[in-house]
């Protein structure tokens, strides 16, 4: 009997460490950094955090992919490459396939092995999902954050980013739950939208949040940024985050103490704010406004 016992605690505990090795360490990259990009016009300070990520405009080596556009531009990434080499950065390859096989091919991700930032195009991220998920250029997505590298992305190329796509549908974007739900999953059990503010959208991840309550919903609005590292994120741009949280919803909580206020069960984080995506909790509260005591 005691026997038994022993075989059974062993089983159990080899079980439980097995699991936990399987689990990732943190929410964002252990190592390496994330830019998330809500879409729309991008002002230098964005730019200049991807860059200064990826090393510097001396040492960046930068691979766009601009898989995510429609064929006629997808080869392509003129606005890109013309932003980056305006702030000093040398060395930028642009990738691009349709075809998963030929992401499964050493000769097509040779650019990628030496890269310290990868940066995704805005389009529709179901094509980004069909040419690179699962594929070797999608390990050595993850091997440059192992490295210590950056990987940004606006619009298509944030969404991408998470562990479940939003807006996947080949069908059109609007509807929030489709036939693409699997993203890259740099940043684990995160959903990500964009345009939020702009397209009047801050509504649309609630009712994702309900039916997949495991997740954390972040919707990004335009010319605004998330930089994830680790297990935080920091807002940096002109507007603002909002964030879903299953507990928050449920409790139909219009919003923290000390948060903007919103209408809705989530709340929004504006530029320097920085969020605990562990804890699921704002680390500091935004400053006060004029005549307003301080917190």
């Amino acid at each position: 009997m005691k026997k038994q016992v022993s075989i059974i605690l062993l089983f159990t505990l080899s079980v439980l460490l097995s699991h936990a090795q399987t689990q990732p360490k943190t929410v964002g990259p252990e190592k390496g950094a994330l830019v998330i990009v809500g879409g729309g016009n991008m002002a230098p300070e964005l730019w200049s955090r991807f860059v200064e990520l990826a090393g510097g405009p001396a040492k960046a080596n930068i691979v766009i992919i601009p898989t995510a556009g429609e064929d006629s531009s997808a080869s392509k990434a003129p606005r890109e490459t013309e932003r980056l080499r305006s702030l000093g950065v040398k060395t930028i390859t642009i990738l691009h396939t349709r075809d998963p096989k030929v992401s499964n091919m050493e000769a097509f991700v040779a650019p990628l092995k030496n890269a310290t930032g990868i940066w995704f195009a805005g389009g529709r991220h179901w094509r980004l999902a069909d040419s690179y998920l699962n594929t070797l250029a999608h390990k050595e997505f993850n091997a440059l954050l192992s490295r210590g590298g950056v990987i940004g992305g606006t619009s298509a190329g944030a969404t991408i980013q998470g562990s479940f796509m939003v807006r996947g549908d080949t069908k059109g974007n609007s509807i929030m739950i489709g036939d693409h739900t699997q993203g890259l999953d740099f940043i684990h059990n995160v959903t990500i939208d964009q345009h939020v503010l702009r397209r009047n959208r801050q509504f649309d991840l609630i009712d994702v949040i309900k039916s997949k309550p495991e997740l954390l919903g972040v919707g990004i609005d335009e010319g605004t940024a998330i930089v994830v590292q680790q297990n935080t994120f920091e807002v940096i741009g002109a507007s603002y985050v909002a964030v879903y949280t299953a507990d928050q919803i449920a409790t139909n909580a219009k919003y923290p103490s000390g948060q903007n206020s919103t209408g809705g069960p989530f709340f929004f984080l504006g530029k320097g704010q920085k969020f605990d995506l562990q804890t699921r909790k704002v680390i500091n509260q935004p400053p006060s406004r004029p005549n307003e005591p301080a917190r």
